[in-house]
């Protein structure tokens, strides 16, 4: 019985979406850093600038990559949260606002739910490891 291969087009193809994927949400972080957007991408926001199915998309970002879209754009809000808590004054409930978060206690609970602290206590071990 003949081996059926996948044809190179499909893989090519796999890591052509995750490329895209990835720019975008790189793209999408930077305008949240700059201020210009209201609200953050989801999956299927981004599967339609895409142009494929929602399901198509993470199935293939979980193949490539190992994570979910999700996963990638939660990252990049938490790595941004802790770079606006660490080098701004801004208020929490401000730093939430410019994450696009509706109200400062999704922030805070969303914060809270990915890092195991809320954001004032991440700010004040940052204060305390100043100190010492």
């Amino acid at each position: 019985m003949p081996s059926t291969s996948i044809p190179k087009k499909v893989l090519s193809r796999k890591d052509e979406i995750t490329e895209q994927f990835l720019a975008l949400v790189d793209q999408h972080l930077q305008d949240i850093r700059n201020n210009s957007v209201e609200k953050t991408y989801h999956t299927a926001d981004l599967a339609r600038l895409l142009f494929v199915h929602p399901v198509h998309l993470t199935n293939t970002i979980k193949l490539t990559t190992g994570k979910s879209p999700c996963d990638h754009l939660e990252e990049g809000l938490i790595a941004e949260a802790y770079r606006l808590l660490a080098t701004t004054t801004l208020s929490v409930a401000d730093v939430g606002y410019r994450l696009t978060y509706s109200t400062p206690s999704n922030f805070a609970k969303f914060f809270k739910n990915m890092t195991g602290m809320t954001p004032l206590q991440y700010r004040k071990s940052l204060q305390e490891a100043q100190k010492n």
